[in-house]
């Protein structure tokens, strides 16, 4: 089966920047409260009594799931890069760290406390956000929740050049209130929404940051 365009650039650009992004965004959340805040909250719906673990999907290099990892969670991480995936295991030995594709999961139906998808989404297609998003769902015990971070807007930026590398990479900015709505159709239930404004760090390039929390019904 063909591999699709957009999964062979982006493992192909992480493969490329892996040392250097990790190096660069080491420390990034240590300037970002708000994100951290997020995470927290998540990680307190994750440690529900009797919830599987959690997978942080497109983990790269592993700095959420270790962060996730600090806050008590039971997680690990999948990418689909495996540069990615070789950085993670040497940067973080005490963690697990998967190859693997959001759009076709090795897990099982109703396993998974938490998934995490931090900016993780951004190189999807539009049209593929579904299959993602049920994929999510399906891998989700009930009651377990979901934590999504992507970049709020409506267009689409197109990298020659990221983290001293030269690749080729597309960036999508997606309506919250269409990723709701996608999130939705999945069977995933809105628990919170935050969208930010661009730190200085970010300006002016990035633009506003969205942060969802949501779950799957225990009815599911």
């Amino acid at each position: 089966m063909t591999e699709a365009t957009y999964l062979h650039a982006t493992r192909t650009a992480y493969d490329t920047v892996a040392v250097d992004y990790e190096r660069i965004l080491r420390d990034e959340l240590a300037a970002k409260p708000l994100d951290r805040a997020m995470l927290a909250a998540f990680a307190e719906f994750s440690r529900a009594p009797g919830g599987g673990p959690v997978a942080e999907l497109g983990c790269g290099p592993g700095r959420v799931t270790a962060h996730l990892h600090s806050l008590g969670v039971n997680v690990f991480g999948v990418d689909l890069s495996p540069e990615m995936i070789a950085v993670a295991r040497r940067t973080h030995p005490g963690l697990r760290f998967e190859e693997g594709s959001m759009t076709g999961l090795d897990l099982k139906d109703d396993t998974l406390g938490g998934v995490v998808a931090w900016y993780s989404t951004v190189h999807t297609p539009p049209e593929v956000l579904p299959t993602v998003f049920a994929e999510c769902h399906r891998v989700l015990a009930p009651g377990g929740s979901m934590l999504l971070a992507f970049k709020a807007g409506d267009r689409l930026n197109h990298l020659d050049r990221a983290y001293g590398h030269e690749l080729s990479l597309d960036v999508y900015w997606m309506s919250p209130d269409h990723i709701a709505d996608l999130m939705s159709e999945a069977g995933l239930v809105l628990d919170a929404r935050m969208v930010r404004e661009p730190d200085e760090s970010e300006k002016p390039r990035q633009g506003r940051q969205a942060f969802f929390v949501a779950h799957k019904p225990t009815g599911s």
